[in-house]
C-alpha cells in the first residue's frame, strides 16, 4: 500500500538524518535549518495516525575540500528531503563564495547527474557530500567563457539582482534566533546588521535570491510580529562578485548594541541608532521605521 511505502520513505529518512548527526556532530558541518518539519516527520514515523508532514525536512552540509595547494575551500550543501525520498532524488544545491554563476550550474547538474546514474532508490546523501568533497574544488578553475553554460547565462533574463531588506520585529531577544540571524547570513553570504531588543532591527544585503531565502527562513520562526518594512533592488549589469561587493553598504553582517537602558536592558538608544544609519549613507531608513525625523 501506498501508506506503507510513506511511512518506509520516512523511516528511511529519519534513520539517514539520525546517521549524518552522528558522523557529523557539530553544527557547523551538519544542521538542520527545518526543526519544526524533522519534529513532524519524527511524529509521523511513531504515530500511525499521524498527519503526513506539510513540509520537507530542510538541512545544511558544509564540507571542506583540501586544494592540492593545501588551501581550505568550503562549499555549502543546502538540502531537503522530498517526502517520497529515496524513492526520488534529494534537492541539493552546492554553493562556495569562490564559485562563479556558471560554475555553480554546472557543479549542481553535474553532482544529480551522479545521483541519478547511481542511486535511483536509494538513500544517497553521503555519497552526494562523498562526490562535492572529492570533486566540487575542480570546478573553481574550471573556465566556462568559451561554453554554452555562460551563453545561456548572460541573457536578459538573467539580469542579476541586488536587494537590501530592511526587517522591523516587535522584538528581538531570544539567543537562538539572534545566532541563527547571523549564522544564516554568513551562509547566504549576505551583509547588515541586527540590532536585537526592542524593537528589533535586521538589515541584510546581497543577491536577491539570498536575501528570499533568508527572509523565508526568519518569518518561519515564531515572532510576535515581524515584517519587511522597506526593500531595495538594484539589478547589476554583470552580476559578477566585485558589481555586488560594490553595493553592499555594510561589510559583514553583525549584531549592533547600542547602549541599552530601560529595566531589562533591551531598549537601545535610537539616537545612535540613527547615527550609525546616517554613517552609512541609509538615514532616510530611520523615518520609515520609526515616521520620525532623525536627529
Amino acid at each position: 500500500t501506498t501508506e506503507m511505502a510513506k511511512q518506509e520513505e520516512a523511516e528511511t529518512q529519519i534513520s539517514e538524518l539520525d546517521l549524518l548527526s552522528s558522523m557529523f556532530p557539530y553544527e557547523e558541518e551538519f544542521a538542520v535549518t527545518d526543526q519544526l518539519a524533522l519534529a513532524e516527520l519524527k511524529h509521523y514515523v511513531e504515530n500511525e495516525s499521524a498527519e503526513v508532514p506539510s513540509s520537507k525536512v530542510q538541512f545544511i552540509l558544509n564540507v571542506k575540500t583540501e586544494e592540492p595547494n593545501a588551501s581550505m575551500v568550503e562549499f555549502t550543501m543546502a538540502c531537503a528531503l522530498p517526502f517520497k525520498y529515496p524513492t526520488v532524488l534529494p534537492e541539493i544545491t552546492v554553493r562556495s563564495l569562490l564559485l562563479s554563476r556558471s560554475q555553480q550550474i554546472l557543479l549542481n547538474s553535474d553532482l544529480k547527474t551522479y545521483l541519478m546514474q547511481n542511486f535511483s532508490g536509494e538513500p544517497c546523501m553521503l555519497s552526494a557530500r562523498e562526490w562535492v568533497k572529492d570533486h566540487a574544488a575542480a570546478y573553481i578553475d574550471k573556465d566556462l567563457s568559451s561554453s554554452s553554460a555562460t551563453a545561456s547565462d548572460t541573457t536578459q533574463s538573467e539580469v542579476t539582482m541586488f536587494t537590501r531588506l530592511w526587517i522591523y520585529s516587535h522584538h528581538i531577544y531570544n539567543k537562538q534566533k539572534r545566532k541563527n540571524i547571523i549564522d544564516w547570513a554568513k551562509e547566504l553570504s549576505l551583509s547588515g546588521f541586527c540590532m536585537p531588543g526592542k524593537p528589533g532591527v535586521v538589515c541584510v544585503e546581497g543577491l536577491q535570491s539570498s536575501c528570499e531565502e533568508f527572509w523565508s527562513r526568519v518569518r518561519r520562526l515564531t515572532w510576535k510580529r515581524i515584517l519587511i518594512r522597506h526593500r531595495e533592488d538594484v539589478s547589476l549589469e554583470r552580476g559578477g562578485h566585485a558589481e555586488i561587493q560594490k553595493q553592499r553598504k555594510f561589510p559583514t553582517l553583525e549584531e549592533k548594541c547600542f547602549d541599552a537602558h530601560g529595566a531589562r536592558g533591551n531598549h537601545m538608544d535610537l539616537g545612535q541608532l540613527y547615527h550609525f544609519l546616517e554613517e552609512k549613507g541609509c538615514a532616510d531608513i530611520f523615518q520609515m521605521y520609526f515616521g520620525v525625523e532623525g536627529h
